[in-house]
Formats: C-alpha cells, structure tokens, sequence
C-alpha cells in the first residue's frame, strides 16, 4: 500500500482534491481535521494551557481565534504549538493506515507538508496549485477573514515555487480548470505503482 501526501496552500483547493479522491474510494486523512479535533481533549487542552497560559482559555475551551492571533504573530510560539500537535497527529495517521492497508494507497491531506519535512516519510507527494490572488479571494470568502489576514497566513507556508520541485504530482485548480480528469490520472497513476 502506497501513503500519499496531499498538500496546497490556504485557498488552493486541496480539501476539494481530497473530496474528490474519496469519490474514488480512495481512503484520505484530514490532519488538519484531526489537529482541530486535539483541541477538544483534555490532555491536549492541560498541555496547550501550560504552553500558552489561561489567556487562550474562554470559559474552559480553548479559544482557537486567540491561540490563533498567538501563534500567526510570533514564530517561535507557532513552533511549540506544532511540536505538540503534530506528533499527536501523526500517531492518529498511524492507527488510521492501519485500519486501511486493504487499500492500494491512501492520501494523507495536510497543510503544510513540505514545511514540516513529513512529506519524506510518505512515496508520493500531490500539490494542489492556484493563483495567488484566486487562492486570496477564495480564503477571504469561506473564513471571513480581511486581506491582511489571509496574506499574513499564506506568509507562513511556503510559496508554491519552493513546494513545486518537492511534488511527484501537480493538480491546477485555478477557475477554468477541470479537476475531475487530473484527479482521475493521478488515481490510475498512483494505481498503476
């Protein structure tokens, strides 16, 4: 069984790519899904409370706008949060492959990747691409978020042109594109290793 990576910048389009695979009964895992989910256990919450202090706490939840404006503004916060989440993630990712090794592959969608170097541990990487200001409108519509916002999120993923040489495969998802024939290549590709 292959492990896939499925990866693209904020509002490129990756969850759709995702929802697509599944249409071809390809098993995907959300890690970005299952790192909101950690949020909500009690361990995790003690652990993020420790990191970050009873300001990200709002009547005994984690208050993720607040985690959030916390760790978008300073680097090294953002990387101690990672730390925690990520390995956690992983683990999960590793009991859900093997409730899946039937499968010929399965995809793992994730945000960032190639920025974290998990990309390594899997056999083929899928980037999904947009245009940049396509990828801005798309992120400011579905978060309500202001331009400003969304450029300072993008600013801490890597640009597309650092993601591209990394990628075994390239889905275009800007407006004219149809996603549905490059998806069903990759899929008899990645069917045919």
């Amino acid at each position: 069984m292959l492990e896939i990576g499925l990866t693209g910048g904020i509002g490129s389009g990756k969850s759709l790519i995702a929802r697509i695979f599944k249409m071809f009964d390809v098993p995907v895992f959300d890690a970005d899904f299952e790192a909101k989910s950690l949020y909500q256990e009690i361990g995790t919450m003690e652990e993020i409370r420790q990191l970050f202090g009873e300001r990200v706490f709002d009547k005994g939840v984690i208050d993720r706008k607040v985690l959030a404006s916390m760790v978008f503004s300073e680097q090294s916060m953002l990387n101690k949060l990672n730390q925690l989440i990520h390995p956690k993630v992983r683990s999960l990712y590793t009991n859900w492959v093997g409730k899946n090794l039937k499968a010929p592959y399965v995809v793992y969608e994730a945000a960032i990747l190639f920025e974290t170097g998990y990309y390594q541990k899997l056999d083929k990487t899928i980037l999904v691409v947009a245009e940049e200001e396509l990828r801005i409108r798309r992120t400011m519509n579905r978060d309500r978020k202001m331009r400003a916002e969304v450029l300072h999120r993008m600013s801490r993923q890597w640009p597309d042109e650092r993601k591209i040489p990394l990628a075994d495969f390239i889905i275009h998802n800007n407006d004219n594109d149809l996603l549905l024939p490059q998806v069903y290549d990759v899929h008899q590709r990645l069917l045919g290793f």
